[in-house]
């Protein structure tokens, strides 16, 4: 075979070559076959200097013109070749804009969150003013100023959970009254909302720490029925038209003292406790016991949203797992 018949030969294997390419990746590796440094076109100008010297200007010019049609008919297919493949990917890529949406979890108000803030609602719109008040509180206001005996259990260590030998965690928000009354004399409607801290075994009903929310009226003629009107108007805000009970019961910052509970389900929900002001803190905070009368509660929040949603355990709520959270 001729070196010519060898280049026709080369250039028409090349050239079915590139049309067989599929890809710009099997196009690139045509090229370094037949274009390469060592590809076979290429590799013809070799031949050179065996050929006899009048006919090596023609056939190296022959090989270049073979190369020059090789790139022309390379660009032209790589072209075809890219324009196809950015087609496919846009497509694999596309999004169908007329899809519904995927709904995705954005997360929410905790439970307890929930039912702190319906309850702040409620007694907002009946005319309540909310503070906050610290968590660490100086044992003078969690027990001193709510008329607790020296001797109570409450004081004992066992029982709190003390920072040193004068302040505390606070046990109840109730704390929050002689501060109210330190700042403000009668007429008073104040209420707070926060945690509270008690060294109890944990379980499914009992918790070392919970929330609670302490209201504390002060103003000329309020009696037990005022207390009684109050607390019903709330439960309706809170829970709709269910039967209320007052039981006596007894607490040293009020006098006489209930136990105030609601009918949910087959039973009954207690809520906390509640009373009159005692005498004994008005008149300590230089408010005279015989002018006015004052009424204050201690609800518990935590037995709220168990008792609407049906849980049973206390310490999911504590627990952030995304599978319970996700319920409300």
């Amino acid at each position: 075979m001729t070196p010519y018949e060898e280049l026709a030969q080369i250039a028409m294997e090349a050239a079915d070559a590139v049309d067989n390419a599929g890809t710009v990746a099997q196009l690139d590796g045509v090229e370094v076959d037949y274009l390469g440094r060592k590809g076979r076109l290429t590799g013809l100008l070799r031949l050179v200097g065996s050929l006899p010297a009048e006919e090596k200007p023609q056939f190296g010019q022959a090989v270049n013109v073979r190369k020059a049609d090789l790139l022309e008919r390379l660009g032209a297919r790589r072209g075809g070749l890219a324009a196809a493949e950015r087609a496919a990917r846009l497509s694999a890529d596309s999004v169908d804009v007329t899809l519904p949406g995927r709904n995705v979890w954005t997360g929410g108000p905790h439970p307890i969150t929930r039912q702190m803030q319906a309850v702040k609602d409620a007694l907002i719109s009946m005319g309540y003013s909310f503070d906050e008040y610290p968590d660490i509180e100086h044992y003078h206001y969690n027990f001193e100023m709510l008329n607790y005996p020296p001797d109570h259990p409450a004081f004992d260590e066992q029982m709190s959970f003390y920072i040193d030998d004068s302040h505390l965690l606070r046990t109840q928000t109730t704390a929050f009254q002689a501060h109210v009354m330190e700042n403000q004399k009668p007429p008073i409607r104040q209420a707070t909302i926060g945690k509270c801290y008690r060294y109890e075994a944990v379980d499914a009903t009992h918790s070392h720490t919970f929330h609670q929310v302490d209201l504390l009226a002060v103003d000329e003629g309020l009696t037990l029925a005022d207390l009684k009107g109050t607390f019903a108007q709330l439960v309706k805000l809170l829970f709709g038209d269910v039967t209320i009970r007052f039981r006596p019961d007894f607490f040293p910052f009020v006098e006489p003292g209930v136990e105030v509970a609601i009918q949910w389900g087959e039973g009954w929900l207690e809520l906390g406790g509640a009373g009159m002001v005692h005498p004994n803190i008005l008149e300590s905070m230089g408010i005279d016991s015989e002018r006015y009368t004052g009424f204050a509660w201690g609800l518990g929040i935590d037995r709220m949203p168990m008792a609407k949603y049906g849980i049973d355990d206390i310490r999911l709520f504590a627990e952030n797992d995304v599978r319970f959270l996700r319920q409300f």
